[in-house]
């Protein structure tokens, strides 16, 4: 599958490269095409790499793993056209880092992930990922124990295209969390803060959310 990932942060190359791994045509997208992070990942992994517009251009599928509060800008950036009717990842989380430590910003859509789809109607966001590390992100091993990732989408189709991805990354169907649509999302983009101070309070990376039920 050709697949754009948008963001050239520690986020952005760690899922890229686990793609390429899977034997996806990658492209890696930054605001510039000269960008010396993706230029240098393009060297490494095979992948290729180019302005937000020419990694959207003919990708089948798209990764927002930029900040969540600049992914409207780089998604404009993109272009409308270049998004229609494709399906969008967004990985991403609205931090604004401040002196006093991360704080989340939540735009008035109520989510990153809605704030997107109002802006690209015709694209099809899903959110998912948001809640982990990275490094969860491509290989849930990671953590033991049972945990889980969570899908949020107005469109069923393009969240099961979604949970096929994930299952590639190594999670298993039983992990996989479908909570509903797009406004759902608001609901997982502030379990970043939570990670953020669990990952601090036990001194590991290594961390995820288990749901228990009855």
């Amino acid at each position: 599958m050709k697949i754009a990932v948008f963001g050239t942060g520690e986020v952005g190359r760690r899922l890229a490269s686990k793609l390429v791994e899977l034997g996806h045509a990658v492209t890696l997208g930054s605001r510039t095409a000269d960008n010396a992070a993706a230029s240098e990942w393009a060297r490494e992994t095979g992948g290729a790499h180019g302005t937000f517009a020419d990694a959207a251009a003919d990708a089948e599928l798209i990764v927002n793993a930029t900040a969540g509060t600049a992914s409207v800008a780089a998604l404009t950036a993109a272009g409308a056209a270049n998004l229609s009717g494709k399906v969008i990842i967004d990985v991403s989380n609205g931090l604004e880092f401040t002196s006093g430590g991360p704080k989340l910003v939540i735009p008035e859509a109520g989510s990153v992930a809605e704030e997107l789809q109002r802006a690209f109607p015709e694209a099809r966001v899903v959110k998912t990922l948001n809640t982990m590390n990275n490094k969860t992100m491509v290989d849930p091993s990671r953590v033991p124990g049972p945990h889980n990732v969570f899908l949020s989408g107005d469109d069923a189709t393009a969240k099961a295209d979604v949970a096929g991805l994930l299952r590639s990354f190594g999670w298993g169907s039983e992990q996989i969390i479908d909570l509903g649509d797009l406004s759902t999302a608001r609901s997982t983009e502030p379990l970043v803060m939570l990670w953020i101070n669990l990952s601090r309070t036990f001194g590991t990376e290594n961390i995820n959310l288990a749901v228990r039920h009855d």
